[in-house]
């Protein structure tokens, strides 16, 4: 992404803004509330549109593009507040996820017997799959509402996973996680990466996490990038100190950045 800029009135969210993601890396971004992270994934994700600036997918450009049509290029997200439809189980909400990657014309539900069943057998592979991955096959047939909270994280990414994504942005996944529900979390992420060739975008306040999980780091302030690189370099930038682990910083941050030096 070049130059990114969002501006909500007076106020710019997200300021000239520009770093890569290498393939099958996990890229973190921190920074304090309001420092614009979640804004730059609504802006990748098409949710939301740039004032200026290009966001490239390989050779494609997504600026512009609705969000639909940026996850059948291959973009999967999740969400700070869980988007599940809790009514329905956790399979329908992993096979909901996969009718995206399938187009069903009103001829075949006529005629086309022989393809409806084959996207079926298609939509049923894919879902399995994601589930598999995520270890959460045992409650496939369980309602979304009736799983503890950390397990309906899981069903999020699952979902995501179920597009089949190149790149899968996490936005805050273990926010209102307790810390054993964070190193699960943490171990799903790193299968996933296992299992698939995909790149990461994580977004999370948990530092200790990010500094663990992520090749390179982007730190943002007030919608600037104050600083990118390694975990290791990033997290001993003076800036970075001042701006995100300074004393008016929030406690739990300063201790995962101490965790993480150890």
């Amino acid at each position: 992404m070049e130059h990114l800029t969002k501006a909500f009135g007076g106020i710019k969210a997200v300021d000239d803004v520009s770093f890569d993601v290498p393939e099958s890396t996990v890229s973190g971004i921190i920074g304090p509330n309001g420092a614009g992270k979640t804004t730059l994934l609504n802006l990748i994700s098409g949710l939301s549109r740039a004032d200026s600036g290009v966001i490239r997918f390989g050779e494609k450009v997504l600026s512009g593009l609705r969000p639909h049509e940026i996850a059948r290029m291959g973009l999967g997200r999740t969400f700070q507040n869980l988007r599940l439809i809790r009514q329905l189980t956790v399979w329908e909400n992993v096979e909901l996820a996969v009718c995206c990657r399938v187009e069903y014309r009103f001829l075949d539900a006529l005629v086309g017997r022989a393809r409806i069943r084959k996207a079926d057998a298609f939509i049923a592979s894919a879902a399995r799959d994601a589930l598999a991955v995520t270890e959460l096959t045992e409650v496939a047939q369980r309602r979304v509402s009736e799983l503890p909270y950390g397990v309906q994280k899981r069903v999020e990414i699952a979902r995501a996973l179920a597009l089949d994504p190149t790149l899968l942005l996490l936005d805050e996944p273990a926010a209102g996680l307790n810390p054993v529900e964070c190193q699960e979390l943490a171990e799903y992420i790193r299968a996933v990466r296992r299992a698939r060739p995909i790149s990461v975008i994580l977004v999370e306040h948990h530092v200790d996490m990010v500094m663990k999980l992520c090749d390179e780091i982007v730190v943002l302030n007030f919608g600037k990038c104050i600083a990118k690189g390694r975990p290791e370099v990033v997290q001993n930038d003076p800036e970075v100190l001042r701006a995100y682990l300074g004393d008016r910083g929030d406690q739990g941050d300063r201790e995962g950045a101490k965790s993480a030096n150890r």
